[in-house]
């Protein structure tokens, strides 16, 4: 016989039937005569109860159905007389197939967020990180949907890179050189030419800039893959290992790539309210009362569009005191992308930042001061994305990494996609872990992310 999941079962209409189950087991309580086993294998959410008579299996046999042991279930699919769940199993047979001691330590008590870090390698078997990682799945499901029936093409960009895309520095290198023995130039500097690549290469922050590449081919195409930023920060929204969904679009301007990136915002959350119900009332219940509400509003009003000078003037009229000052050119921090999402009670699309305050690629507007980039803040979360209209003009773009002092000669590659055949074209970045926090209303990007990667620490 076939063993069967635990979503399946709890789903099935029909009764009366044998059925084969594998699974962790949850709880387990009862008397002398009987035992109910709570049985999950991580399909849903929910668990399912297997009734066991003590007197059938013997003592020793049900001694060893402890929390956290796996047990397979063979037994007839009946109509549960408790409540809670419509079907349950009335065992036949019980076998162990893997054991757990007193010593497991996800039992049946409450366990702080902080706590379960700490046992990352056993805590996707708890609820909460049972519903993260399901929804993890079914929005990686739902990003590649979304771009495949829209025509776009996903390209794999690279994780090993010699370039900065965003020109920040804070990059991990990659390297096979022997650190005891590292090879020198005459002036005293690290002879790279004697490492693999025969040049100095980090991971990637970004897959923009092969991006742009494709999509001069291609026309419309996306890329999803690991980032890595070596940012000495230990706060609840930063990691060093990261994942990011970054679509480039030939011929899209920036109204174009705005209302992409709206629709593409609208059509995920969507698609949780749709097909994560079970596990998002959980969170809802658990973590954050307000998490079903907020992401209807997200899907049922559109964006309110301004700029970053008319956004400024909202602030600066304001009679909030902030505690970063507010004046035009400064970069707008969290607390203040926070109150214009709570003014207009809606997500913001701001466009048209000063070019000081961004990324050399970004395409320069004719007032000669801002740059047509754009950026989407949600309620609470701040920037979820971040994009901009690129620059096609080939002197404008090599006069700006030269105002930058990037090292040119490490973007030759990506400064002759504007010598031949250049066009208007857009793109823009969001960080799947901030998606994540927004769609489950976790408060620490650490717990979004199967294994996080953050200062110090490299476990698991």
């Amino acid at each position: 016989m076939k063993s069967r999941r635990v979503a399946d079962l709890l789903q099935s209409t029909e009764t009366g039937i044998d059925v084969f189950l594998k699974g962790w087991v949850r709880t387990r309580r009862g008397n002398k005569q009987i035992a109910f086993i709570a049985i999950n294998d991580g399909s849903i959410i929910h668990s399912i109860q297997v009734v066991a008579e003590i007197e059938k299996f013997g003592d020793e046999l049900m001694k060893s159905i402890t929390t956290g042991a796996c047990i397979a279930v063979k037994g007839k699919l009946v109509a549960s007389q408790g409540q809670g769940q419509s079907v349950e199993i009335q065992a036949g047979s019980i076998e162990v197939l893997g054991g757990a001691d007193e010593t497991y330590p996800l039992q049946k008590k409450g366990h702080s967020l902080e706590f379960l870090r700490e046992i990352a390698h056993l805590r996707p078997r708890t609820n909460t990180f049972g519903a993260v990682l399901r929804m993890r799945h079914h929005m990686t499901f739902a990003i590649h949907k979304y771009f495949n029936d829209r025509g776009f093409f996903n390209l794999h960009s690279p994780i090993i890179t010699g370039s900065d895309a965003e020109g920040a520095g804070e990059m991990f290198q990659v390297t096979t050189l022997d650190f005891d023995k590292l090879p020198r130039n005459p002036d005293g500097t690290i002879n790279y030419k004697e490492d693999f690549f025969g040049k100095a290469t980090n991971l990637t922050v970004s897959g923009q800039l092969e991006g742009e590449l494709g999509a001069m081919a291609l026309g419309l195409v996306y890329t999803f893959g690991p980032t890595f930023r070596a940012e000495n920060s230990n706060t609840p929204r930063h990691l060093a290992e990261f994942w990011m969904i970054e679509p480039e679009m030939a011929f899209y301007n920036l109204k174009d790539n705005m209302d992409l990136a709206e629709d593409f915002l609208k059509f995920l959350i969507s698609y949780a309210l749709e097909h994560c119900k079970d596990d998002l009332e959980f969170l809802t219940n658990l973590y954050d009362k307000e998490l079903l509400n907020r992401l209807q509003s997200v899907v049922s009003q559109d964006f309110k569009r301004l700029t970053y000078t008319e956004a400024v003037e909202v602030l600066s009229s304001s009679n909030k005191k902030f505690e970063f000052p507010v004046s035009w050119g400064t970069d707008l921090q969290k607390e203040h992308e926070n109150y214009l999402v709570d003014h207009f009670k809606r997500p913001v699309i701001l466009s048209d930042y000063p070019k000081e305050i961004k990324s050399f690629y970004m395409k320069q507007n004719e007032d000669g001061k801002t740059v047509r980039a754009m950026d989407i803040l949600f309620p609470w979360i701040g920037e979820i994305i971040g994009g901009s209209q690129r620059e096609e003009n080939f002197e404008k773009l090599q006069a700006r990494i030269k105002e930058m002092k990037i090292h040119e000669e490490e973007l030759w590659w990506y400064l002759e996609t504007r010598k031949y055949g250049t066009c208007e074209h857009s793109g823009f970045g969001l960080g799947f872990e901030r998606l994540m926090l927004f769609v489950t209303g976790m408060t620490n990007i650490r717990d979004v992310i199967p294994f996080p990667r953050t200062p110090k620490n490299a476990e698991f």
